[in-house]
């Protein structure tokens, strides 16, 4: 059993800080009190950056951050990916980090690629209520619910990745069998 909240509304203080991370933030907010159930497009890079997983990858992820490590911030499902927000400048440290742990080399070639949105880069955020069947499945995992929440940076994320990808693949220090070789007990030799 995993121990991540399962906080699927975002508050008030919330839905606050996510509007300052936009260049109209009382116009944002305006627009949620009219429309709660729709969900937004919001840039990446001054009040968060988001690091996007495939969903079950994501949710390992998550899983890991709750079950072992310090927690998240905001954590959403959108089309088929897990995003996870993390503090501004991850989206460009974060890939640095990847490569040193050699991220998508054959050796882990089962491991997922993880996008970063940072500076330029814009989000759509589920909506501010909901379960997601009304805006065509994004729904928050852990949604927002205060003005200032913890957020992890590059290394925190890339530990949970590593993780995550520890559980997910079985990695072996013994080479695979040769099916063809000849196999003889020897356990009875004199």
């Amino acid at each position: 059993m995993s121990s991540t909240p399962n906080v699927t509304c975002a508050t008030a203080d919330g839905a606050s800080w996510l509007a300052s991370a936009g260049t109209h933030p009382r116009s944002t907010l305006a627009l949620w009190r009219e429309r709660p159930d729709a969900p937004l497009v919001l840039p990446c890079g001054t009040v968060f950056d988001v690091v996007s997983a495939p969903a079950v990858f994501g949710r390992r992820m998550l899983d890991r951050l709750w079950d072992e490590g310090p927690g998240s911030g905001p954590v959403a499902v959108f089309r088929g990916r897990t995003l996870l927000f993390a503090a501004p400048g991850t989206a460009q440290r974060l890939p640095s980090l990847l490569t040193w742990e050699e991220w998508g080399s054959n050796r882990a070639a089962a491991v997922p690629p993880l996008l970063c949105h940072g500076t330029g880069d814009a989000v759509t955020v589920p909506a501010l209520t909901g379960d997601g069947s009304a805006s065509g499945g994004s729904c928050w995992l852990v949604a927002p619910d205060t003005r200032h929440p913890w957020l992890p940076g590059p290394e925190v994320v890339l530990w949970a990745a590593v993780r995550a990808a520890r559980a997910a693949v079985r990695i072996s220090i013994f080479p695979p069998a040769d099916r063809d070789a000849n196999v003889y007990d020897v356990s009875r030799r004199r």
